[in-house]
C-alpha cells in the first residue's frame, strides 16, 4: 500500500497544477491567444441559428466545398491560412464556426487563426457526419 502513495501524491499535484493553470488562463484576455473551442455539432446548428455575425469557415480545398457545403460559410482552405491574417476574415474577433471533412483540418485550421490572434473560434469537426442542410454551388 505504501507504494502507491507517492503516485497519489503526484496525481494529486498534478491536478493542482493544471487547475491553477487554467485559473490564471481566464485572469486576461490575452492569456487565450492560441486558444480555440471544440463544440458538438448540435451546438454549431444552434450557434447558426443566432443573428450574431458568426461567419461558418469551410477549410476544405474549393474543389471539396463545390461538391457541398454548409449554406452560407466561406471556403479559405487550410492548407492557404498561414501567418498572416486571410483577406475573407478581416475581424479577429468575429465568431468563426469552422469545419472540413472530418474534422482534421479544422482543427489544425482552428489552432493556426488562434494563434495569429483570432479569439473566437469554434471548431465542429466534419460535414461528414453533417446532419444539417447541405448546399451545391
Amino acid at each position: 500500500m505504501k507504494k502507491f502513495i507517492p503516485i497519489a501524491l503526484a496525481a494529486a499535484a498534478l491536478v493542482l497544477a493544471v487547475g491553477c493553470a487554467a485559473e490564471k488562463k481566464a485572469e486576461s484576455d490575452s492569456d487565450f491567444k492560441g486558444v480555440y473551442i471544440e463544440i458538438t455539432q448540435e451546438e454549431a446548428k444552434e450557434m447558426m441559428k443566432k443573428d450574431d455575425g458568426h461567419l461558418i469557415v469551410d477549410v476544405r480545398r474549393q474543389d471539396e466545398y463545390d461538391e457541398g457545403h454548409i449554406p452560407d460559410a466561406v471556403c479559405i482552405p487550410n492548407e492557404s491560412i498561414g501567418t498572416e491574417q486571410p483577406e475573407k476574415l478581416p475581424d479577429k474577433e468575429q465568431i468563426l464556426l469552422i469545419y472540413c471533412r472530418s474534422g482534421r483540418r479544422s482543427k489544425q485550421a482552428a489552432q493556426k487563426l488562434a494563434d495569429i490572434g483570432y479569439t473566437n473560434i469554434y471548431e465542429f469537426g466534419g460535414i461528414i457526419d453533417w446532419t444539417g442542410e447541405i448546399v451545391t454551388d
